[in-house]
C-alpha cells in the first residue's frame, strides 16, 4: 500500500482530489480494511508534518490543529519513533548538560 501511496503522490499531473480517488478505489479493489486506511493515512500523515517541523512535537501539534498531549499519545498509538526525525538537532541529555546555578533559583 505504501507503494501505491508514494506512486500517486509522485504522479504530479494528476491533481490531489484525483489522486485520493484513485487511491481509493485501488485500495477498495485491494479489500483494505477502512481502520487500515484511516490509520495508514493517519501515520503518513502525522509523520510528514512532523518531518517538516524536524521532529518538534509542539510546532506539530499546532499545524495540525490538536493539542501536543493528543498529538503525543496519537504518536504512540502508531508506533512512530520521533526520535529517528529528529537528526543532529536534538540536545544533549540532561546529564550532559552544564548547570548554570546562577541562573536558577533551588527551593
Amino acid at each position: 500500500m505504501l507503494k501505491l501511496v508514494s506512486f500517486l503522490i509522485e504522479e504530479r499531473e494528476m491533481p490531489v482530489k484525483d489522486q485520493l480517488e484513485a487511491l481509493i478505489m485501488q485500495m477498495y479493489k485491494s479489500n483494505i480494511l477502512y481502520s487500515e486506511a484511516v490509520r495508514e493515512f493517519k501515520k503518513k500523515f502525522i509523520l510528514t508534518v512532523l518531518l517538516e517541523n524536524k521532529g518538534n512535537q509542539c510546532r506539530a501539534a499546532r499545524e495540525l490543529g490538536m493539542h501536543r498531549n493528543t498529538l503525543s499519545r496519537t504518536i504512540d498509538d502508531l508506533k512512530i519513533d520521533v526520535r529517528q526525525l529528529r537528526g543532529d538537532s536534538k540536545r544533549p541529555p540532561r546529564s550532559a548538560r552544564t548547570l548554570e546555578l546562577g541562573k536558577r533559583i533551588v527551593r
